[in-house]
C-alpha cells in the first residue's frame, strides 16, 4: 500500500489527474453495473456501459442505448451523478469536499488544481474551486426549477416534470448531450422557451468558469473601475464570434434543404440552436442526419475548436483557436508579435497553442483512417463527424455510434476522454517530468515555406 501510494505521489501533476479520470471511469463504470440501474430485462454488455460510463465522465454524450429505454429512474439519477462528477470536475469535486470536512489543501492538491483547470498559476486556485462549484450548481438549481414548472404542462405528475427539469438542466449546463426523452429535444422544436433556456445552460457550462467568476465579480463590485482579464475578453469575443459565424453558415447551408418549408423563425432558431449546441452542448432540435455533407463538414470543425478552457466543454477550446488566428494574421503583416485589448501575448501560449492544434489535427487524421478501415458501413462525412463529435466533448451524431465495432468503441472512448482531460494534460502525461533547458547552443535561421 505504502508503495503504492508513494507511486501515485511520485507522479506529475498532468499524470496524476488522467490518472484520477481513470478512477473516475472505473467507479462510474462499476455504478451503472448496480442492480436496479437497467430495467427489467435489459442485458447490457458491459463494453456499452464502459462506454456510457466514459461518455458521462466525459461529458460527451455519445451513447450506444437508448437511455430512457435502458435505465431505471434510479439508473438516471446515477447518470445525472455522473455527469456532475465530469463536468464540473475531478479536483474541483474533491477538493469542495476536502474543505467541507476540513481537511487542509496542501501544495500538491493545488498543483493537481492548476492542472486540472489549466491555470499558469496556483495563486487563489482554491478560491476558484469554491467559486466554480457554488456558480455551477446555483445555475444548475435556477435551470431546473425553471423548466420543472415549465415542464408540467408537458409532463402527467409532477414527478415526471421534475426528473426531466433537473436533468436537462444538468445534461445541458454540464454540456453532457445525453437526453431521457429519447429524441434529444426534437420534441420542443416549436417551443423556444425551452430552447432558449437550454441555449443559455449550454453557453454558461462552455464560457468557461473563470469568465463566469469574474462576470460575478463585475457585478458585485461597488467600484467604478473593473478591468476584465485578457483571458475574460478573448474567450467572449472569439465565442460570440463563432456563435454568429456558426449560426449564419448552417442558416445558409441549409435554407435550400432541411429547412426548406420551415418558417423563417423556426429556420433561425434551428441554426442559432445548432451553433451553441455544436461548442459542446450536443443536443439537437431537428433531424441532423438531414443536414448536407457540407453543413456536416462545418459542423464538425465547430466541434473540433469546441468550448472554452476551464469550462465543461472539450476541443482544442476557443483561445487556442484564437490565439493562432490572431498569430496568422499578424504573421501576415509582418509583426513578431501579438498585441490584442493593450496586452502583449506571451510566446509560450503561442508555442502551445500551435501543439494542440497540431496534435488534435493528427490524432483526427489517424482515428479518420482507422475508422475507416473499422467501420466500413459508414461514410467518411459520418466517421470525421463522430471523431469531432467525441474529441469536442458534444454527443452529436449522424447514428453510427450504436453500429460502431468494439475497435471503434475503444477510439471514440479514447477521443472523448482526451477531449475532456485536455490536450495540454495529455501531452504533459506522455512528457512525464519536466527538463528545464540548462544551457542554449548557438541560434541559426532555417529556411521556411
Amino acid at each position: 500500500m505504502n508503495k503504492t501510494f508513494q507511486k501515485v505521489r511520485n507522479l506529475t501533476p498532468a499524470q496524476a489527474i488522467v490518472s484520477y479520470y481513470f478512477v473516475a471511469i472505473a467507479i462510474s463504470f462499476l455504478l451503472l453495473r448496480l442492480p436496479n440501474v437497467h430495467k427489467p430485462g435489459m442485458a447490457i454488455p458491459w463494453i456499452d456501459s464502459l462506454f456510457t460510463a466514459v461518455s458521462a465522465v466525459s461529458v460527451t454524450g455519445l451513447t450506444v442505448i437508448n437511455v430512457v429505454e435502458t435505465y431505471t429512474t434510479f439508473g438516471i439519477v446515477v447518470l445525472m451523478f455522473i455527469l456532475q462528477l465530469g463536468g464540473i470536475g475531478i479536483m474541483s469535486i474533491g477538493t469542495f469536499f476536502w474543505l467541507l470536512v476540513g481537511k487542509r489543501i496542501g501544495l500538491r492538491e493545488r498543483q493537481l488544481i492548476m492542472v486540472d483547470h489549466n491555470q499558469s498559476s496556483m495563486s487563489g486556485v482554491v478560491k476558484l474551486i469554491v467559486e466554480i462549484v457554488k456558480i455551477l450548481l446555483l445555475i444548475e438549481a435556477v435551470g431546473a426549477l425553471i423548466l420543472t414548472v415549465y415542464f408540467t404542462q408537458y409532463f402527467p405528475t409532477f414527478q415526471e416534470a421534475l426528473l426531466h427539469g433537473v436533468f436537462g438542466s444538468i445534461t445541458a449546463t454540464t454540456n453532457g448531450g445525453f437526453d431521457i426523452t429519447g429524441e434529444s429535444l426534437i420534441p420542443y422544436f416549436n417551443d423556444y422557451f425551452v430552447q432558449i433556456i437550454n441555449m443559455i445552460l449550454i453557453i454558461l457550462g462552455a464560457i468557461g468558469f473563470p469568465v463566469l467568476i469574474e462576470v460575478k465579480e463585475f457585478l458585485s463590485n461597488k467600484q467604478k473601475y473593473f478591468r476584465f482579464s485578457l483571458f475574460t475578453k478573448i474567450t467572449t469575443s472569439i465565442f460570440a464570434i463563432l456563435l454568429a459565424v456558426g449560426a449564419i453558415g448552417i442558416l445558409l447551408l441549409e435554407s435550400f434543404r432541411a429547412f426548406r418549408g420551415m418558417s423563417w423563425h423556426e429556420a433561425a432558431f434551428a441554426a442559432i440552436f445548432h451553433s451553441v449546441s455544436s461548442r459542446s452542448g450536443g443536443l439537437v432540435t431537428v433531424d441532423i442526419t438531414q443536414f448536407s455533407e457540407a453543413t456536416n463538414i462545418f459542423m464538425s470543425a465547430l466541434m473540433f475548436i469546441g468550448a472554452s478552457p476551464s469550462s465543461a466543454g472539450g476541443g482544442i477550446r476557443t483561445t487556442t483557436f484564437a490565439i493562432a488566428i490572431l498569430f496568422l494574421i499578424n504573421f501576415a503583416r509582418g509583426k513578431n508579435t501579438i498585441q490584442i485589448f493593450k496586452r502583449e501575448i506571451e510566446l509560450i501560449d503561442v508555442f502551445r497553442s500551435f501543439a494542440v492544434i497540431f496534435l488534435a489535427v493528427f490524432m483526427v487524421l489517424v482515428a479518420t483512417i482507422t475508422l475507416l478501415i473499422t467501420e466500413p458501413q459508414a461514410t467518411i462525412v459520418e466517421i470525421l463527424f463522430e471523431i469531432t463529435s467525441a474529441f469536442g466533448t458534444c454527443g452529436m451524431s449522424l447514428g453510427i455510434t450504436s453500429d460502431l465495432s468494439e475497435p471503434g468503441k475503444f477510439i471514440i472512448m479514447a477521443l472523448m476522454f482526451v477531449g475532456r482531460v485536455g490536450l495540454i494534460s495529455f501531452l504533459f502525461t506522455i512528457g512525464g517530468k519536466t527538463d528545464p533547458t540548462k544551457f542554449h547552443y548557438p541560434k541559426e535561421r532555417v529556411i521556411i515555406g
